[in-house]
């Protein structure tokens, strides 16, 4: 076969030479400069481009790789916001795997809200914005916050919460999509589901939220370890993905949980593995590798059967970029060795250059993972990690 492989991480988030034999196929990438030197160094070709998620220069790519090794048989995009590009272009050379039309109910968070609402299944009352007043009018009739978002960007770029009218001033919210507030704690479920039924799954609750980080809060997630709350957040999250489409797919999904009763409302989901140290601990820990699951989907390939149980509870932390991106780090703290603490750590030395790239959780001020045989025990070392890790830099 000829794959193709669009990709941009720097991290190897995803392992791709343990995936497919890139001797026996040809495997070819389309890449950031930035996610170059993770490619296997197998790989047949690599050409690069400013961004993934452009169509027409990674459209002019695969045409130069199909001029050189044939036409692809396979396009694979792991990354969320890759994966209507890579739909667009299977539809262009004619290769299987999800068109464009499957993906959207992934990516247009209006039309995903909608879906898991005829399903029956609870979801924030939510209205597409024709133009600000359109605002105004939605949070009079069901309170105020509001969050304002575009209808298809990821890791909550241009979010906005609106806590009264007053914040509308000077804005022009047209084209995307207002909610009402949901004040419950944030959850997000990781795993992949084959068409019915969820195939291994994690809970794990958000310290902090996504937004937050936007504005520079710390971002943190806990595994959950109470049996009843994964097993209702899992029923929920199994009928939320056959509502979206009924596919199977590597899924991260969120929902706002009420702890002591177990009820769910539906937030957003993608057709991916879990970004930020999700694919990590899974690989670490659980000794199953979500990203090799979403690659072979993408093939049509059935992943390997997932572990029985999980037998460690894992936790994530990111500390947001110190300054402006891009910029140089000038001094930082490593968390390792320290009890409690991380067991595992991505920081940059001083000197080196934090990019301004598209996979935003990855360039960050500092990544920390945790493991432990209890929630408990796992977002106490969370917390002392956020009290005491510092990273500063200049920009460049």
């Amino acid at each position: 076969m000829h794959v193709v492989v669009i990709h941009r991480w720097r991290a190897r988030y995803a392992e791709y030479g343990r995936y497919l034999d890139h001797d026996a196929h040809t495997v070819t990438y389309v890449s950031t400069e930035v996610g170059a030197s993770a490619v296997p160094p197998e790989a047949a070709a690599v050409l690069l481009v400013d961004a993934t998620d452009d169509l027409p220069s990674v459209a002019e790519r695969v045409k130069q790789l199909a001029h050189e090794y044939g036409p692809p048989d396979a396009i694979v995009a792991l990354k969320e916001d890759d994966l209507l590009v890579a739909a667009q272009l299977r539809r262009e050379w004619g290769c299987a795997g999800w068109t464009p039309e499957q993906v959207r109910p992934y990516r247009d968070k209006v039309e995903m809200c909608g879906r898991v609402a005829a399903a029956g299944l609870a979801v924030p009352a939510w209205t597409t914005v024709r133009e600000t007043g359109v605002v105004r009018a939605f949070g009079d009739r069901h309170g105020w916050p509001v969050i304002v978002k575009p209808r298809a960007e990821s890791s909550s770029a241009g979010v906005l919460r609106l806590d009264s009218p007053g914040d509308l001033r000077g804005l022009d919210l047209a084209g995307q999509m207002a909610q009402s507030f949901d004040p419950r704690p944030i959850h997000h479920v990781d795993g992949w589901f084959d068409g019915v039924a969820l195939g291994p799954y994690r809970v794990s609750r958000y310290l902090n939220t996504c937004l937050g980080f936007r504005d520079g809060d710390l971002l943190g997630s806990v595994e959950e370890d109470d049996p009843d709350l994964i097993a209702a957040v899992g029923g929920f999250s199994a009928r939320c993905l056959a509502a979206l489409s009924g596919r199977p797919t590597a899924f991260h999904l969120e929902v706002f949980l009420d702890g002591s009763t177990g009820e769910c409302a539906f937030l957003e989901a993608g057709a991916r593995a879990g970004g930020a140290e999700i694919p990590f601990l899974w690989r670490e820990l659980h000794g199953y590798d979500l990203m090799e699951a979403a690659f072979h989907l993408s093939l049509g390939l059935a992943p390997r059967p997932g572990p029985e149980r999980f037998t460690e509870v894992g936790g994530w932390l990111l500390a947001p970029a110190p300054a402006r991106r891009p910029c140089r780090i000038t001094a930082v703290r490593s968390m390792t060795g320290r009890n409690p603490g991380p067991y595992a750590e991505a920081l940059l030395r001083p000197g080196e250059i934090l990019p301004a790239a598209d996979a935003y959780y990855e360039h960050v001020g500092g990544r920390f993972r945790f493991r432990g045989r209890t929630s408990a025990e796992v977002e106490a070392a969370i917390t002392a990690t956020a009290a005491a890790f510092r990273v500063s830099a200049e920009p460049v």
